[in-house]
Order: structure tokens, then sequence, then C-alpha cells
């Protein structure tokens, strides 16, 4: 991506908000449950997702680190590494797909990944929906791809694309 200021399929949100968000949140979250993550400087959005996926991975592939219990008031206590694919991971490919939407460019999500999200998601559907993270299903075809159906089942239209 070389366009930060483009559209996203989430309103309001350009390409640089969807890479600020997923940079923002995971150090509050891991801070709440006793896990320190520097803030990173977003000016650079592609360098600076770069440095917090491999921070990431440091800790992932630290096994004092990734089984080191995390516990957090809304999301229980899970080890470290549990609790980063459950909630961390999650975002990064719902928001891979808007990205990829957002630069015209395919996105290569796993169709069996997207389905079992969306069958662990459905039945949360609505405290989903009240937690104010996610819209309003979008109506689909239940026939469609595992990906579309996720994509729709957050909000999202599976077939937005942006006015360029």
């Amino acid at each position: 991506m070389t366009d930060w200021t483009r559209p996203t399929p989430v309103p309001e949100w350009v390409a640089r908000d969807i890479v600020e968000h997923l940079l923002s949140w995971l150090p509050g979250f891991l801070a709440s449950g006793g896990f320190d993550l520097p803030l990173i400087d977003a000016t650079q959005p592609g360098e600076a997702w770069r440095r917090r996926s491999d921070a990431v991975q440091r800790i992932l592939d630290d096994p004092e680190s990734a089984q080191r219990d995390f516990d957090q008031p809304q999301a229980g206590k899970h080890p470290l590494a549990v609790a980063i694919d459950r909630f961390y991971t999650s975002d990064v490919f719902m928001h891979t797909w808007d990205l990829a939407r957002s630069a015209e460019c395919p996105h290569g999500l796993d169709q069996q990944f997207a389905a079992t999200m969306l069958a662990g998601m459905e039945p949360l559907a609505d405290a989903l929906l009240a937690s104010g993270h996610f819209g309003p299903p979008v109506p689909i075809d239940a026939g469609e791809d595992p990906v579309r159906r996720l994509m729709a089942f957050i909000g999202r239209n599976p077939d937005w694309e942006p006015l360029t």
C-alpha cells in the first residue's frame, strides 16, 4: 500500500486508520492483563506494522512469554499466546480484508480460518453488535464463501469497492 489515505470498507476510516487501530489497541489490551508492549509511532504505517509484527512474534517465539498467564477482566484468563491469537489475530485477519479491498488487491485470506471464526462468532452476534465494534450483519446468500460470509456478519459489504 502506498496511498494510506485510500477509503476502506470501515466507514470514516482510511487505510492509515486501520493500521493505527491495529497498532494502538493491543498495548492497552495487554497492559490491562499485566503485560507490557510498547506503543509504536505510526508515522510510517508500513514500517510501524513491521515493528509491531516483529514485537508480537518475539512474544510468541519465547515459550516463557507465550505461556505466561494473561488475566484480563473482559477477556478472562488465558496463556498470553492464546489471548493474542484469539483477540489480535482475528482482528488482524478481518482488517486484512479491509486493507486488501482498499488497495484493490486480492485478500488471500484462508477460507477455513474464516469459517472457524464465523462459527465461533455467530453465537455471540448480539453481544458483538452491542459492543459497537461491529456493524449490523449485511444480508448475503448462505452459499457464499466463508470470507464473504464473515465480512457480511461483521457488518461489511462483501462487494464494497473504493470510489476511485
